[in-house]
């Protein structure tokens, strides 16, 4: 399969996002498209795709779907990221009560959804998640965010603790809607798991089959007749009739 926009494909992907398993994937079935990936902040990835510099984003919902296609594909267990000696990283896990009275950090490229916000608000907005791991191991504060994120911000002097109760992130596939190439279908089917042949997915282009010829028809053979039987010279008797008797002298 040949590319066909000329600058093969590119995937932008926010921070805590792996797309490695997708793109060894892509690697294997469409050899000879270039797969480039784009790791942007949560902020700009829709940016990027409104602006045609990416064919495709793994982001975060919500998002604002104006001129855009998304597929969910997969929920984020939130955590609390704190200090390894805080008082929260006793039990296994917590609850939001737990943390009612902490002051939690809300950055402003947080993703998940608070209705209402969490503890007690803190004494600023950090602009990013990085910045807000950076508050919390000065211990001014505790941050809630999806686990993969927590595990990109690892600290040897932090810990995290999964929170019950807490709203989810989920991570989607996104794409322009006016844009939905075969390339973004091909995409589509690939983190789906659809495998090559997939009647949904676009497969390898199959040579042209041979128009199968039809069998040449033997001619019918007629059956000669049966040859007659010959006769054994003595008549048989007519059904139905009586022999005759000796004649009376």
């Amino acid at each position: 399969m040949t590319d066909e926009t000329g600058s093969g494909f590119r995937l932008a992907y926010v921070p805590g996002v792996t797309p490695a398993k997708w793109a060894g994937v892509w690697a294997e079935r469409l050899p000879d498209v270039p797969l480039t990936l784009l790791t942007v902040p949560n902020l700009e990835a829709l940016g990027l795709l409104r602006e045609g510099d990416a064919d495709a984003a793994f982001v975060r919902l919500p998002i604002d779907r104006e001129g855009l296609s998304a597929i969910p594909l997969y929920v984020e267990t939130t955590v609390v990221v704190a200090p390894k000696d805080h008082a929260v990283t006793a039990a296994d896990e917590v609850t939001l009560a737990d943390l009612a009275d902490e002051e939690i950090f809300h950055p402003l490229d947080d993703t998940i959804e608070w209705t209402p916000l969490p503890g007690q608000p803190a004494f600023t907005r950090p602009a990013t998640t990085a910045d807000a791991i950076e508050l919390v191991a000065s211990g001014a504060g505790l941050l809630l965010v999806p686990q993969s994120l927590a595990r990109l911000h690892h600290r040897k002097d932090l810990t995290y603790r999964p929170v019950t109760d807490a709203p989810q992130s989920q991570v989607a596939l996104a794409w322009p809607t006016d844009a939905t190439t075969d390339l973004v279908e091909d995409f589509i089917g690939i983190v789906r798991g659809r495998t090559a042949n997939s009647s949904r997915g676009r497969a390898p282009a199959s040579p042209p089959q041979k128009q199968a010829q039809k069998p040449t028809q033997k001619p019918t053979q007629r059956q000669s007749p049966k040859p007659a039987q010959k006769s054994s010279g003595r008549r048989a008797a007519p059904t139905g009739r009586k022999k005759k008797g000796p004649r009376p002298r």
